[in-house]
């Protein structure tokens, strides 16, 4: 998939995300002018890796390169809303990776600097962009499935236990809720809507973040949503949307472009889906920030973000459930 672009990328915290991010990027024939990272020397390495002409020593640097039009922040969480802010003060479009910000507080921080300036601020939830997800929704929105009552999902991984790694170091906006229960509860919020109740457990590591985390929410139709968040087991990482006519059954790694099978109470497979996509996939939220920013919106109807803004709440209700605040939270 190639595509002619219009916007020039620059991409700020060149990590392992980043790359990711970038190597799509260029598979879909995307323009990638720049990036900035704190340390001179990791920006030219990158920018080497990638072909970029500018690399910068700075953040600032990066925002006010009059060759960038819109940044993407692959920064840690706690850092989130001050790079979006800085790259929206410098008259920059944003794209944010996920977790959006810390807490509900920063995001509505960014979201009211964003709509103040005019410009785009998206949530980089590249999953809900997938082929896959396109469709499942489509499905879901034809009644195919009848009356749907519940979802379900995991994301489940076994990360370094370190204390000082970045998955478990409160100070870093550590833990699986975050960096991987942010996948399930948006999946929730995609196909039910707003959460009306939630319940949750957790258990808590060493280093005080979450290591496992459940939740179980109701919804406005009474459907119920689960999941599971793990940073210290590979479970399945698969998912389903399940309906009184029909259930749709995700393959693992059911959050990143794969298969799927909508299926009849009778077990027969009424639909098979299966993901042909070039490059792992996240090019397709920045394709759709393109599109939205051609046609003269500043705001993504596949994740508004005044819900990225709600989710974040959620997220905020279930660590408060569990008992985990970071460094700084009143």
């Amino acid at each position: 998939m190639t595509s002619p672009s219009s916007l020039r990328w620059g991409i700020l915290g060149p990590g392992g995300i980043a790359r990711a991010f970038t190597s799509d990027l260029r598979t879909a024939g995307l323009d990638v002018a720049a990036v900035g990272s704190r340390r001179r020397e990791t920006a030219e390495a990158f920018a080497a890796d990638f072909g970029i002409a500018h690399a910068h020593g700075s953040y600032e640097d990066l925002v006010a390169d009059p060759a960038v039009d819109i940044v993407y922040i692959a920064t840690p969480h706690p850092v989130h809303a001050a790079n979006a802010l800085l790259a929206l003060d410098a008259g920059k479009h944003v794209l944010v990776e996920k977790a959006f910000t810390l807490n509900a507080a920063e995001a509505v921080a960014v979201r009211d600097s964003a709509a103040e300036r005019g410009l785009l601020v998206m949530e980089a939830m590249w999953t809900r962009y997938l082929p896959h997800m396109v469709r499942i929704r489509e499905l879901v929105d034809s009644g195919a499935l009848g009356e749907v009552r519940a979802v379900t999902a995991d994301h489940t991984q076994r990360l370094p236990s370190d204390p000082g790694h970045r998955i478990n170091a409160l100070e870093l906006g550590g833990g699986a809720l975050l960096d991987l229960g942010i996948y399930p509860v948006s999946f929730a919020w995609d196909i039910l809507g707003e959460p009306l109740s939630i319940a949750a457990a957790a258990r808590i590591g060493d280093a005080g973040s979450d290591t496992e985390v459940a939740t179980i929410m109701t919804h406005a139709s009474g459907a119920l949503s689960t999941s599971l968040s793990a940073s210290r087991g590979a479970g399945p990482n698969t998912a389903a949307v399940i309906g009184t006519e029909a259930r749709i059954d995700i393959d693992s790694v059911w959050y990143s472009a794969t298969s799927f099978r909508l299926v009849g109470p009778d077990g027969a497979v009424r639909e098979e889906f299966r993901s042909d996509i070039e490059g792992r996939g996240m090019q397709y939220q920045a394709l759709a920030a393109e599109r939205y920013l051609a046609e003269g919106r500043t705001d993504s109807d596949v994740l508004p973000i005044d819900e990225t803004v709600a989710i974040m709440a959620t997220l905020d209700e279930i660590r408060d459930l569990v008992g985990v605040r970071y460094p700084g939270e009143e």
